[in-house]
């Protein structure tokens, strides 16, 4: 079937199958609009953290790391969110007093609310994914039956009962079905793939974050 069928489908269908369609269309045009912008979002995160862990694992001082990143504009997310919200508090402290387990717990405090916030804003977008995933195939199915009812609804009124009467409308009515699953697929993957991303994202920062706060630790009973 051609692109000017298609089209002639969608011209010749009736105005709930046609609302049904423009709505499928608007979904998945917004779903791909979702999905690159995860997809550049989350290969940002994932280039700057990678940069940011072999720096860290390969023993550079951790005053180096922060001054490279106190003053950075841009918003921070993962071990580098950890890292510089949870070391500012640390120098803070340590350049008041030695560290007490008070101390040590407010920083504990502000790596989890760092890792929280980093947790909010990387499932931004996905819920709107899985409700495109789950949704799209039943609203797609609710133009196809209201197309195929609407066919044979005509059906009964002209003189003679053959598949060519019925034809245009069923290929009406299909072709919601498509839209739908057109919509639904690429919304489901994404979803996906980008929860799978987002649970290793985290799990990784939470690891880092141990790190840290072992580090932390260590240094408390050294100054005592």
């Amino acid at each position: 079937m051609n692109e000017i069928s298609i089209i002639n489908l969608f011209l010749e269908a009736g105005m709930v199958v046609k609302i049904v369609m423009i709505i499928l269309l608007v979904a998945s045009l917004l779903t791909w609009i979702v999905i690159v912008e995860r997809y550049n979002f989350f290969q940002k995160i994932k280039k700057i953290n990678n940069s940011f862990h072999t720096k860290f694992w390969s023993g550079e001082d951790l005053d180096s790391l922060y001054n490279e990143i106190a003053n950075e504009e841009l918003l921070l997310y993962g071990s580098l969110n950890v890292f510089k919200s949870s070391y500012k508090e640390y120098k803070q402290i340590s350049t008041d007093k030695h560290i007490s387990e008070s101390d040590l717990e407010g920083i504990n405090r502000c790596m989890r609310v760092a890792i929280a916030s980093d947790e909010e804003e990387m499932n931004k977008h996905l819920p709107f994914l899985a409700n495109v995933g789950s949704v799209s195939p039943y609203v797609g199915l609710l133009g196809t039956v209201w197309g195929i009812m609407t066919s044979f609804q005509g059906l009964s009124d002209a003189t003679q009962a053959t598949i060519n009467a019925v034809a245009p409308g069923i290929s009406e009515a299909l072709v919601a079905t498509a839209m739908g699953l057109f919509a639904a697929i690429p919304a489901v993957i994404a979803f996906n793939k980008y929860t799978s991303e987002l649970e290793t994202m985290s799990q990784s920062t939470l690891i880092f974050s141990e790190e840290l706060a072992s580090i932390f630790y260590k240094q408390s009973i050294k100054d005592k």
